[in-house]
């Protein structure tokens, strides 16, 4: 029932900037806090960025001051803002809502930064 796309990705020159969205179907983002994870070659899946019920935020150290999550109820849709890319930011990017104690996952979308 729960399903969860994210769009946006692509090639980006370092400095660049992407706009990815995360959209749902089967719950509504406005009762949940969604996540935004990435995931490169060779490490392990982090958190980038968390977005509260309320519109409060919190970002991993590493994306402060480049990144921006926001959602938009109406859309059942959330964002992530990505500026000043560096290629240290390519990865498949994953939004993540959990639910009691299941989590739900999109099928990733691909940011690759290089020159």
């Amino acid at each position: 029932q729960v399903r969860l796309v994210e769009s946006g990705g692509g090639l980006v020159q370092p400095g660049g900037s992407l706009r990815l969205s995360c959209a749902a179907s089967g719950l509504f983002f406005s009762n949940y806090a969604v996540s935004w994870y990435r995931q490169a070659p060779g490490k392990e899946r982090e958190l980038v960025a968390v977005i509260s019920t309320s519109g409060s935020a919190n970002y991993a150290d590493s994306m402060k001051g480049r990144f921006t999550i926001s959602r938009d109820n109406t859309k059942n849709t959330v964002y992530l803002q990505m500026n000043n890319l560096k290629p240290e930011d390519t990865a498949v990017y994953y939004c993540n809502v959990k639910r009691w104690t299941q989590a739900y996952w999109g099928q990733g979308t691909q940011v690759t930064v290089s020159s």
